[in-house]
């Protein structure tokens, strides 16, 4: 059984495997890379359709805590990630291994990027933006990993759920807007964080293109197409999740809808 596999079938079951950098030190980013693409083209193989991106460890406030200094990123998929009717959803943590909570910015695309754009260019590209939240998982004990393996690991992508859309031909400083959002996450009604856009890579938008240069030079063959939707990474901490809560946002721009996401077992 290669690596692929058996990080698909931890997926499937939901369960703990060994860490691939455990059994080889040396086990790098752009093998981390490889094996994320062989999952990716067995999920297609079986009938998932990629239909976006997730970008992950763009806070660089956590990097320390998880012993990742760099942006990740992997597929989303019709089968995991969802664009809300409204700004409510309620999510079943069946089958995710150590779930957590991030709350994010999201992008939608109306035609394809190219690496070396300049904002302005890549807001052209852009039809949509929404704030999402996106659970995490990871199927290494106790949430400890080097970057490889949780490029391996999905991205620890495990749910997407993004809410109301608003359509960014309306807004004048995008870049400079998003990243003076500020995001406070409630848990039960109980601030339990909050975070400024900023600290995501100098703002989601400063972050979606420097993930759009690096997806060119580490995964060429993984493309963004017209439709196609990205998360750029969470603006606090990300929160454990336990069945039966319920988790809110307040956002300071009113632009965007706060979410609220009911977790169930």
């Amino acid at each position: 059984m290669s690596l692929a596999q058996r990080l698909l079938a931890a997926y499937d079951a939901g369960s703990l495997t060994s860490l691939p950098s455990a059994e080889a030190a040396t086990f790098s980013v752009e093998e981390g890379f490889a094996v994320a693409d062989e999952v990716r083209r067995l999920r297609i193989a079986r009938g998932e359709r990629p239909v976006g991106y997730k970008i992950g460890f763009t806070n660089r406030g956590i990097w320390d805590r998880y012993g990742v200094h760099q942006p990740i990123w992997g597929p989303v998929w019709d089968s995991t990630s969802v664009l809300l009717d409204g700004d409510a959803a309620t999510v079943s943590l069946a089958g995710l291994s150590q779930p957590r909570l991030e709350p994010e910015i999201a992008f939608g695309f109306s035609s394809t990027p190219r690496a070396g754009m300049s904002l302005a260019e890549l807001q052209d590209c852009l039809e949509w933006v929404a704030h999402g939240f996106e659970i995490v998982h990871t199927h290494f004990a106790d949430w400890r990993f080097t970057a490889a393996d949780t490029v391996a690991d999905f991205a620890l992508h495990g749910r997407l759920r993004v809410g109301p859309r608003v359509a960014l031909c309306g807004w004048a400083s995008p870049a400079d807007d998003l990243a003076a959002l500020q995001v406070e996450l409630r848990c039960d009604g109980r601030a339990v964080d909050r975070g400024l856009g900023a600290i995501v890579l100098d703002g989601p938008l400063h972050a979606l293109r420097t993930w759009i240069d690096a997806m060119a030079e580490h995964t060429p063959g993984w493309t963004v197409r017209q439709g196609d939707f990205v998360s750029t990474g969470t603006i606090t901490d990300a929160w454990p999740l336990q069945p039966g809560q319920t988790w809110t946002t307040w956002l300071s721009d009113p632009r965007l809808a706060p979410l609220t996401l009911r977790t169930e077992a």
